[in-house]
């Protein structure tokens, strides 16, 4: 059927849409993906190996959950399943906390080649006001791709800028941005400036000290004196910036909270021994640094200061030649063993698409010496911890939210993942998405054709 020419009259219009609609939907159903509905009955996971995100395992587990919350959690032995209106047999399969992806742009940018659908940076340099989850698209095409790997939470991460602006926590599972949030406003983001760059002199490259640096560093400097002399007094005039600073501070005559987190961008060295020393010298309760290549290098004034780090991606190549080849995939265990408190998160080239890898980026890290419940904990209570979130996400532990996931096999290798059931906050979640239907699409065209060569 060919709708373009089919005579546009008004008597014709309602039938010819109506049929080109079922012509469309005929070549290629699209996944139903609305969001599942609030918990009803009773559900009961029994059997399985629960990961419960804390550090600890528990064979032949029982998880039960009611009204969006879990309400046990132990041996399946000890547990009486009539209590629970739907049980859900998980035996020779693994139990995980929904993961978390943290410093995410997921449903800020769909098609990157398509402006309209890019929007993760907003113009200027100080921006504290700029809030990304306002942007936030709850029906991106790309997050039924991440579900479907147990990535089932993110904090929703502003780019560009000095300071891009506030980041906010989301569930994987909603109609509209309102419906998603978990926490909003969690912290502000500051991409602090580069100290050094390359020069190449005679072949050889060299580090030299950017001109612009100091310059930079007193604008931060300075903005923040205002932020802190804005907090702390009786202003006449409202600066919406000003007021998106407040929750960093917890000093001062309003009282703010300091409840707010400021996530600071810094990978090299010698950023992250500036970012120490401003956080000393503007007296920040919660500052957590992102990226953090070199944190292995400054662990002890990282962890004095009670600084946590969003380790970068572990599938990254070293920063420099003469690097540890397998330098990023030992990231998380140079941490672990330092007791600096860290999660793992997945900026870099594409990284929408590739939030679906963080569980194998902890994969990686496990082959290269990390224990694996401590793999499972960078991805789930860890990465809550530094959210702000862990009272009720991030751990599989009584009274806190349902959200959950059972896969058939080890779900931080790329081979055992296979994530059969989903639940956030007690509801199920579809795991179809346009990838999935595409495979079977092309699957069962070849394996028709096979079946034809077959007979001849």
């Amino acid at each position: 059927m060919n709708c373009a020419i089919i005579q546009n009259t008004a008597a014709m219009k309602a039938p010819v849409l109506i049929a080109c609609v079922a012509w469309a939907l005929n070549g290629f159903a699209q996944p139903n993906l609305t969001p599942g509905s609030a918990q009803t009955e009773r559900i009961l996971v029994l059997g399985g190996t629960a990961h419960l995100g804390t550090g600890e395992v528990l064979e032949n587990a029982a998880i039960g959950f009611a009204d969006g919350y879990i309400d046990y959690v132990g041996a399946a032995r000890d547990v009486d399943p009539k209590r629970y209106g739907r049980v859900v047999d998980a035996a020779g399969k693994h139990v995980y906390p929904g993961f978390i992806a943290p410093n995410s742009t997921l449903g800020l940018m769909e098609v990157a080649a398509v402006r309209a659908s890019r929007d993760y940076a907003e113009v200027g340099t100080f921006k504290p006001n700029v809030r990304s989850v306002i942007a936030y698209n709850a029906s991106s095409d790309i997050t039924p791709t991440v579900r479907t790997n147990g990535v089932l939470m993110g904090q929703i991460t502003p780019r560009g800028g000095v300071i891009g602006g506030s980041s906010s926590v989301v569930q994987f599972d909603a109609w509209n941005w309102e419906d998603a949030v978990v926490r909003a406003d969690d912290g502000i983001h500051l991409y602090w400036p580069s100290t050094h760059h390359k020069h190449f002199e005679d072949g050889r490259a060299q580090l030299r000290k950017r001109k612009t640096y100091d310059q930079k560093l007193h604008e931060i400097r300075d903005f923040f004196t205002r932020a802190r002399a804005y907090a702390e007094g009786t202003p006449t005039k409202r600066d919406l910036r000003m007021e998106a600073m407040r929750g960093l501070f917890v000093n001062g005559n309003r009282k703010t909270s300091g409840a707010a987190t400021l996530f600071v961008h810094a990978d090299d060295a010698k950023q992250i021994a500036e970012v120490i020393r401003f956080k000393r010298a503007e007296d920040l309760e919660r500052v957590v640094l992102v990226g953090g290549v070199d944190s292995w290098m400054l662990a002890d004034p990282l962890r004095e200061n009670d600084i946590a780090v969003m380790l970068q991606r572990t599938h990254s190549v070293p920063r420099f030649a003469e690097d540890d080849i397998d330098l990023p995939y030992k990231l998380p265990k140079l941490l672990e063993d330092e007791g600096v408190e860290y999660c793992l998160q997945g900026e870099g080239r594409m990284p929408e698409m590739n939030t679906r890898n963080l569980p194998f980026f902890a994969g990686t890290a496990v082959a290269h010496g990390l224990e694996y419940e401590q793999a499972v904990r960078a991805l789930t209570l860890s990465t809550a911890r530094i959210l702000g979130i862990d009272d009720a996400c991030g751990s599989l532990e009584p009274g806190k939210d349902a959200t959950l996931f059972i896969s058939a096999g080890d779900a931080l290798d790329m081979m055992g993942n296979d994530v059969e059931f989903a639940w956030i906050q007690g509801r199920d979640v579809v795991l179809d998405n346009k990838q999935i239907q595409l495979y079977q699409k092309y699957k069962a065209k070849y394996d028709a054709q096979r079946a034809t060569d077959d007979r001849r």
